[in-house]
């Protein structure tokens, strides 16, 4: 019987022939189911790492609540007019980014500026914020591409060597090698990716926090300059009460000569002005330590504080943005940090779920060797190699399955630190909208008290000097009156703060423009 054979050759039968019969055709068999098992292996996979991303959860924020409104009650159009002022609330508005230009100081707009230039604390910020993103470069060129190094050894060794009659039991030698060295890992289930995408979330998270650093300093630097300007129409205020309470104790101790006052009315008169006088050297002592504060923010040193501003140059701001509740997760950075975190953990647990799988690697090698330098450098001395490594973890004492729980506790708790993070920042602005109408309606009360107060010393000081009344008298009516103007320089400098409290709990939405909007810069 006739039959188609082909010689093959071999390195262990050079003489061998392989027919196509019925062995052959069953061998052939063989060898495609084999293929087909492999290919089917090699699909599912494939299968498993293009769904690796089904390892941890999707880094999704979770869905809050949309209040109708920040409060309790809802928000009205305006607050009540308190000296003249009624401050309008604009739902749905862009926060404004410079918004401490609304006040409309070029001296308050000048130490912003110099703080957000000079300021330590942001520069460190900017510093971390650098860092983190080198961080994220050195992790992707180490992972996503090949490692190649270039290794070169010399050494001299001994070795025992075959005892011989006569000669030496040792073996003394020269070793030389140099090769370059390539080594590949590939990312079958995306514990490369996972980690990749958690590093590049903490450089938002940086990011995010960097932002908040820089709108909580120009905050800072704004609540800092109110309260020294404050505090400085408060002391002016104080001083002209202790002049009269001094005047008053004079005139009480001069009847007291006449004996037309009793001494106990002396002692009331000295104990007012001194108590009066403790009041002002706590509001310098105030002022001292608010301007030392102010200048740390601004970058200087304590001894070189700026002046405090004066009151009466810092107008309040009519129009408010109020970002919608929905708006409010993208304008807040601390929101967006914490989301940043969410993404991180997310990660982690794809991380911690892939190591739980197999790792394939590559690594080749070539160059030069021997045992002298002429035989290294020869062709001889070629010397390469190459070889792929597969691992499978097995027993590691349960710590894989417990990193992976670990991480999916602290995914769930990043999650809640979200929804806390939220919710805090709408108690943020819930409470700064509340504040602004309170204290509108104390300053309106204040305000009536203090015209009260000034008409009653004006009728007072007419009849003084038409001689229906003492010098005593019109000092109590200017001493109520100052008593009322202080109280209504503490609630202005109040409503300032809380203004500038409301425009930073708005925070900044990503999208517009970085100048201040035109509809609030004309007001």
């Amino acid at each position: 019987m006739a039959t188609d054979c082909n010689p093959v050759v071999g390195p262990a039968l050079a003489s061998a022939t392989h027919c196509a019969g019925a062995p052959g055709r069953a061998r052939a068999a063989a060898i495609n189911g084999w293929r087909a098992a492999f290919s089917a292996a090699f699909s599912a996979a494939a299968a498993i790492a293009l769904g690796a991303c089904s390892f941890g959860p999707s880094g999704q924020p979770p869905a809050m609540p949309s209040p109708a409104h920040y409060g309790v009650e809802p928000l009205p159009a305006q607050t009540v007019a308190a000296l003249g002022v009624a401050q309008r609330f604009a739902p749905g508005a862009q926060p404004a980014p410079q918004w401490w230009r609304l006040f409309g100081s070029t001296e308050l707009n000048a130490l912003v500026e110099e703080g957000l230039r000079n300021s330590p604390t942001l520069a460190a910020t900017d510093k971390r914020l650098a860092a983190a993103h080198e961080q994220l470069r050195a992790q992707l060129g180490s992972s996503l591409l090949p490692s190649v190094d270039l290794v070169a050894q010399a050494s001299r060794g001994r070795d025992p060597g075959i005892p011989v009659p006569g000669g030496p039991n040792t073996l003394l030698y020269n070793q030389f090698v140099g090769v370059v060295q390539a080594q590949y890992t590939f990312d079958l289930f995306g514990a490369v990716r996972k980690a990749n995408a958690a590093q590049s979330a903490r450089v938002d998270i940086e990011a995010y926090q960097r932002e908040a650093a820089r709108r909580a300093l120009a905050t800072n630097i704004v609540t800092a300059a109110i309260e020294a300007a404050m505090l400085r129409a408060e002391i002016d205020a104080s001083e002209r009460l202790i002049a009269l309470a001094g005047d008053q104790a004079h005139d009480t101790e001069r009847h007291y000569q006449l004996g037309s006052l009793p001494h106990a009315d002396v002692l009331t008169a000295r104990q007012s002005m001194a108590t009066l006088a403790v009041s002002v050297a706590e509001l310098r002592q105030r002022l001292t330590v608010t301007r030392h504060a102010l200048a740390v923010l601004l970058g200087r040193t304590p001894d070189a504080a700026p002046p405090a501003p004066d009151l009466a140059s810092l107008h309040l701001p009519q129009d408010l943005p109020v970002v919608l509740p929905s708006d409010l997760l993208r304008a807040r950075p601390d929101i967006e940090a914490a989301e940043a975190a969410l993404n991180a953990a997310a990660a982690d647990v794809g991380v911690a779920t892939a190591q739980l799988f197999p790792s394939l690697s590559l690594s080749a090698s070539m160059g030069q060797g021997g045992f002298s330098w002429p035989l290294a450098l020869s062709g001889a001395g070629a010397i390469w190699g190459i070889g792929a490594t597969i691992s499978q973890a097995l027993f590691h004492g349960g710590a894989l399955v417990a990193q992976r729980r670990a991480a999916i506790d602290a995914y769930e708790a990043a999650v809640f630190q979200y929804k806390q993070t939220v919710l805090a920042a709408f108690e943020n602005v819930a409470d700064t909208l509340a504040s602004l109408e309170h204290d509108a309606q104390a300053l309106e009360a204040a305000s009536v008290a203090t015209r009260a107060a000034r008409e009653a010393f004006d009728e007072v000081t007419s009849r003084h000097r038409l001689g229906a009344l003492p010098a005593s008298s019109a000092r109590g009516g200017e001493q109520q009156y100052e008593a009322a103007k202080l109280e209504e320089i503490r609630l202005i400098g109040q409503r300032l703060t809380d203004t500038a409290t409301l425009f930073q709990a708005m925070g900044e939405l990503p999208v517009g423009s970085n100048e201040t909007p035109d509809h609030l810069a004309g007001k």
